[in-house]
């Protein structure tokens, strides 16, 4: 198979997940990571591939990135040549940092987006988030991608920095795209979670980790109203590539990626809880996030009905799969 994907972020859970599902089909995957919030391990394994070729490089850094571009040149130069940028999904703790969410976010993507268009590639994926719907992130039947923005000001929270910088790269996206540029799409993904995350910093390996260790949990005040989705990492990353494959859907529009299995994040303590069969936990509030939305719920209509996605990993799977890896891992250290 003559194709190549370079995929940025490939040590992150979706970045090195869709990189596994696509060596096995047959492409040759190209990757970059600078290890900011990624796993070595999971690189580790993919370059047992001989189709996958890794470089530690950071996207703010343009050497790094001319030597990258160069290779893929020099070496894919009669492929068709995929992009796929995973980066730049900034974990919550970094959403109020303008500076470095605007130079990783707006300013690197559309860098990687001018040389992709400069070095002939088919298409580009751009891996939004569900952030930009901001404040207004919730109605009857799910947020869908034409639903007017609500965004907070400024002078309510910095967080909507990393929220405005990915909407910008929307735009990039669409005007490339109606430039007949490129090929290409962004995703807009819920909360993503992974059995194979290395930290704590999300909600549900914080959830685990905390009740492993003393049966107690903290939480924000805001999770006393808070109810949230959360899409498996699987079913993220065969979105990626299902988006991908099908050229009909890479019109530079937007796709809303998420599930419907809307819980509280209170009952989602609960629920773990059961799962790891441990009883009388404690949960503690402590802290508050401003302009965070009590609820977020996107409308998946778009993605199934034109690209035939669907989510196949069901809440209480997809937990329990997380529980067996890290309790496995606690006991192993």
């Amino acid at each position: 198979m003559n194709k190549v994907v370079v995929i940025t972020g490939v040590a992150g859970m979706t970045g090195s997940k869709t990189s596994e599902y696509l060596l096995k089909q047959g492409y040759r995957v190209v990757g970059c990571d600078n290890f900011f919030c990624g796993s070595r391990d999971v690189v580790s394994e993919l370059e047992k591939h001989d189709n996958f070729k890794f470089f530690e490089y950071d996207i703010n850094n343009k050497s790094q990135m001319d030597e990258m571009y160069s290779f893929v040149s020099d070496n894919y130069g009669n492929f068709e040549k995929y992009f796929i940028n995973c980066a730049a999904v900034v974990h919550t703790k970094h959403f109020y940092h303008p500076d470095s969410t605007f130079t990783t976010n707006v300013v690197s993507m559309k860098d990687l987006l001018d040389r992709c268009v400069e070095n002939s590639f088919k298409s580009y994926i751009n891996c939004s988030t569900s952030e930009v719907y901001s404040m207004k992130s919730w109605v009857e039947g799910g947020c869908r991608e034409e639903d007017a923005i609500l965004l907070a000001t400024a002078e309510q929270s910095l967080r909507t920095s990393y929220a405005t910088g990915k909407l910008l790269t929307e735009f990039f996206m669409k005007d490339a795209v109606e430039k007949g540029l490129i090929k290409g799409c962004s995703i807009r993904f819920a909360n993503v979670y992974s059995p194979d995350e290395v930290f704590s910093d999300h909600i549900i390996p914080h959830i685990i980790d905390s009740i492993s260790k003393n049966n107690k949990v903290l939480l924000l005040e805001n999770a006393k109203e808070t109810k949230r989705t959360f899409l498996n990492n699987h079913d993220s990353c065969m979105a990626v590539i299902c988006l991908l494959q099908n050229e009909n859907c890479l019109d530079g529009g937007i796709y809303n990626v998420g599930t419907q299995e809307e819980i509280s994040i209170v009952d989602l303590v609960k629920l773990i809880a059961k799962l790891m069969n441990k009883e009388d936990v404690e949960i503690e509030f402590q802290g508050y996030r401003t302009a965070d939305p009590k609820r977020r719920l996107l409308n998946v209509s778009k993605i199934r009905e034109r690209a035939g996605w669907k989510d196949e990993i069901a809440l209480k799977q997809g937990l329990m799969e997380c529980i067996n890896k890290r309790t496995k891992k606690e006991v192993l250290l």
